[in-house]
């Protein structure tokens, strides 16, 4: 890292964390320079990053400033309060109506689960497709079964290694994206009627698998910046006999929320004194924004009980549906339940990712995509405070491409969603993260779309909206 990326991100750490609010004067340059002994230069650089990422604003002989406007704070969303019972779940219907909508190429995207797919490489992801298709062995169509292409695995291996997780390759099950690793996870150690810890507010998607597979749900509180609340978790090993833990612990969908490692070191011992496997889906993960990348909860696991599962989805190659799991002491019954389901994973699409993790260049633009992501982040927030009532909570997550929302209790955030769709926007609506459908003054919101000038149009109308509701 070059000496004003260095610099611009210890700035912006200050920024995200609230020690420099918005509003405020950032350091002078000379300031800066004797601060941090680095040149003008470099320092110049540094803001020229922090005023590209939306971070700061210039003022012509004033000086550099946070964005924002002084006195308007946002304050991170509420906790949660711990559910002391197990539910079934019902909750399919509403997350398909809101997915209709998400899938209208005509509407403003806020509500979408995906990031922008002109993010992402697709030119030379064409070539690395090409090559592959030219160079393939027809025997690959048998060879490749389950567990996966052994080049494809080795490079996940490598990048397992490289964050200091010793992962063999001949563990490792590709699938079709996370989603099935995931639902593979669960089939694999759960039965009908059995109880699932999940997160909650939590991943929809994880709410439809235990509604499919006949599963009850314990919902778990999640902490707006740190996370699983493990006391509550703790009291849920107690109360209820739970067979499995289905949790983000990085840049959790919807809140953005990060565990640090202690918390995840602590997430693990907890379920290894219990004895419950952790499914870990971690496809935000490489989505970090600064130089730190974070360890996931399968660095602590020293008995193979987390089941840690991404995808490539998210991060380089969104279609190419291309995931995998890495499940520790599970991976034949996984395995298994993968021959027994959809077989295979596409043959061209793992060797095409192969190659390219081989020769593309993909550290390189995952910096390229965070740094997209960052300043989107950014341009929202500013949206957020401008146009929003005063009187909203919001995340600010240091990864991912999702803010949490929460307005007065008294708010209807289905209500919003459906004249938000008269006005050809899409939102996310709390209550499809919830088992019980609850978070009703709650909303989701992408960043990990383009910010264009339908976007900027879309937040000044969404603001409109909400201050008439909660005017009414």
């Amino acid at each position: 890292m070059k000496r004003y990326e260095a610099l611009a991100e210890a700035l912006s750490r200050d920024i995200r964390n609230g020690k420099l609010p918005p509003g405020t004067k950032m350091p002078s340059i000379r300031t800066t320079v004797a601060q941090y002994g680095v040149s003008p230069s470099t320092a110049f650089q540094a803001y020229y990053r922090l005023e590209e990422r939306g971070l700061v604003r210039a003022r012509e002989r004033s000086g550099y400033y946070v964005a924002g406007t002084p006195g308007r704070t946002l304050p991170p969303p509420g906790m949660t309060r711990s559910r002391k019972v197990s539910t079934s779940v019902d909750i399919s219907e509403l997350v398909f109506s809101v997915l209709d909508a998400a899938r209208d190429p005509r509407l403003v995207q806020l509500g979408s689960a995906f990031p922008s797919p002109e993010l992402f490489p697709w030119a030379r992801l064409g070539k690395s497709l090409a090559r592959a298709g030219r160079a393939i062995d027809p025997w690959l169509s048998v060879a490749d079964m389950p567990p996966g292409n052994p080049a494809l695995r080795q490079q996940i291996a490598l990048r397992y290694l490289g964050a200091g997780i010793p992962q063999p390759t001949e563990d490792i099950i590709v699938t079709n994206g996370a989603l099935e690793a995931l639902n593979l996870c669960l089939m694999a150690v759960t039965r009908p009627g059995d109880v699932v810890a999940i997160e909650s507010p939590g991943f929809y998607a994880a709410l439809q698998a235990l509604e499919r597979l006949g599963l009850k749900a314990v919902e778990i509180p999640v902490h707006p910046s740190e996370g699983i609340d493990l006391a509550a978790l703790a009291d849920a090993l107690k109360r209820h006999p739970v067979r499995a833990c289905w949790f983000m612990t990085q840049f959790q969908n919807p809140m953005g929320a990060s565990m640090t490692a202690d918390k995840k070191k602590a997430l693990v011992e907890l379920l290894t004194r219990h004895q419950v496997p952790l499914i870990e889906d971690d496809v935000y993960g490489e989505l970090y924004f600064g130089s730190r990348s974070p360890v996931p909860a399968k660095a602590f696991d020293t008995e193979g009980l987390v089941m840690h599962c991404g995808s490539f989805s998210k991060t380089l190659a969104p279609g190419f549906r291309i995931g995998w799991a890495a499940p520790g002491r599970f991976g034949d019954a996984i395995q298994r339940q993968k021959l027994m389901t959809t077989l295979s994973a596409s043959i061209p699409a793992q060797l095409a990712i192969a190659e390219y993790l081989q020769n593309g260049g993909y550290d390189k633009h995952l910096r390229k995509l965070r740094h997209a992501l960052e300043t989107q982040q950014g341009q929202l927030l500013k949206a957020i405070a401008r146009d929003f009532p005063e009187d909203v909570r919001v995340s600010r997550p240091a990864g991912g491409y999702f803010l949490w929302v929460e307005f007065p209790r008294e708010f209807d955030a289905l209500a919003l969603h459906r004249e938000a769709l008269e006005h050809d926007i899409s939102i996310a609506p709390g209550p499809i993260f919830s088992a019980r459908r609850s978070y009703r003054n709650c909303i989701r919101l992408n960043y990990g779309q383009a910010w264009t000038e339908a976007t900027e149009q879309a937040m000044q109308t969404l603001g409109a909206l909400a201050h008439r509701q909660l005017s009414q």
